[in-house]
Order: C-alpha cells, then sequence, then structure tokens
C-alpha cells in the first residue's frame, strides 16, 4: 500500500501545484523556462502514474482488505457511468457543446471515472485510489473558479462535429479498455471469464 500512496502522492501532488503553490509553480516555470517545466512535471507525472499502478496491484497482490462488496447492479452502473467518462474525456479536446456545457470536462471526467470505480470496488487499496482522485479533482474544481481558466490546447471543430468526434474516440477507447487495455495495463479484468 506504501507504494500505492507514494504514487498518488508524487501525481496528485504535481497536479495540485495550481491548487496549493501557484506562486512556487510560477516560480518555477520562470526559472525552467515553460517547456523545462513542462518536461519536469511530465517526467514527475510519469513517474508517479507508474508507482500508482504498480503500488495498486501490489496492494491487490497482496490481498487489500474488502471493506463492502458492492452489490452486482454497480457495476452495470459502472459501466455506463466509464462510458460517459472517455465520451467526457475527450469532449476536453474535440467537444464543443460537450465542453461549453461541462466547461472542465476533463475534471468531470475524473469524477465519473473515480465514482464508477468506487460502485464497482470494495477493498480498501480501491477506496484510497479512487477517494484521493475524487477528492483531488472536487478540489481542483473549486481552485479553477478561483483562477482563470488556462487553453486546454484542444481542436476546435466546432458545432456537434467536435461533440461527435469526442463520442466516436471515446466509445472506440472506452472498448479497447473494455475488453483488452484495462486487463493489459492494470492486470485487472473488467469483464468475468
Amino acid at each position: 500500500m506504501l507504494v500505492l500512496i507514494l504514487g498518488l502522492a508524487v501525481f496528485l501532488g504535481v497536479h495540485s501545484t495550481r491548487i496549493f503553490a501557484e506562486d512556487w509553480r510560477n516560480q518555477m516555470v520562470s526559472r525552467l523556462g515553460e517547456n523545462g517545466w513542462k518536461a519536469a512535471y511530465s517526467v514527475a507525472s510519469l513517474a508517479g502514474f507508474v508507482l500508482i499502478i504498480w503500488g495498486y496491484g501490489l496492494a491487490r497482490a497482496a490481498g487489500s482488505p474488502v471493506l463492502y462488496v458492492p452489490p452486482t447492479f454497480l457495476s452495470h452502473i459502472a459501466f455506463l457511468l466509464m462510458l460517459i467518462a472517455f465520451i467526457i474525456l475527450f469532449a476536453a479536446y474535440f467537444g464543443d457543446k460537450i465542453r461549453g456545457a461541462l466547461k472542465h470536462p476533463m475534471l468531470v471526467a475524473v469524477k465519473v471515472w473515480a465514482l464508477a470505480h468506487l460502485l464497482a470496488n470494495g477493498d480498501l487499496a480501491s477506496l484510497v485510489l479512487f477517494v484521493s482522485f475524487l477528492a483531488w479533482a472536487v478540489a481542483d474544481r473549486i481552485s479553477v473558479k478561483r483562477r482563470a481558466a488556462a487553453s486546454t490546447g484542444r481542436v476546435v471543430l466546432g458545432g456537434l462535429a467536435g461533440d461527435a468526434v469526442a463520442v466516436v474516440i471515446g466509445t472506440g477507447v472506452y472498448l479497447a479498455f473494455m475488453f483488452w487495455l484495462h486487463e493489459a495495463w492494470i492486470g485487472v479484468p473488467v469483464l468475468p471469464g
């Protein structure tokens, strides 16, 4: 569990600099330059992400204590929420109407992702992982309201075309995760059998 917690501290810590240390972040950008900051941020984020995946796998392999057993119908709700999360995630870059309605689709996608996983998993490692991301996304959303929105670097396609692209790509990636990537990358099959 220690590796998982370390990974969460690194990954979410890096992603929280604008929430808790905006002045320090700005000093680092001035010192390293925009590209230098992005490189350091990316390396730290990747290291944290790898530690999260590794730590989560270690915790589950060690027999993470089960705190609750979700009823089967919650897994079905989680499947639907995950489809929505993937579409919203890609709407952050391609969607116009969806992005406009949600304002910060990346954060909404993280919240939906975390909630879906909390509905389907009742072990301690899952709780630590998904509650941490959910809490971070809520804190970041509050922080975003306090500062000027930054450019997302999204591709603007105009009208419903961008939303259609988000739906198609989001659905495709969702299916890839459901049938292959989740088990390959996380070590946990989504579908039974």
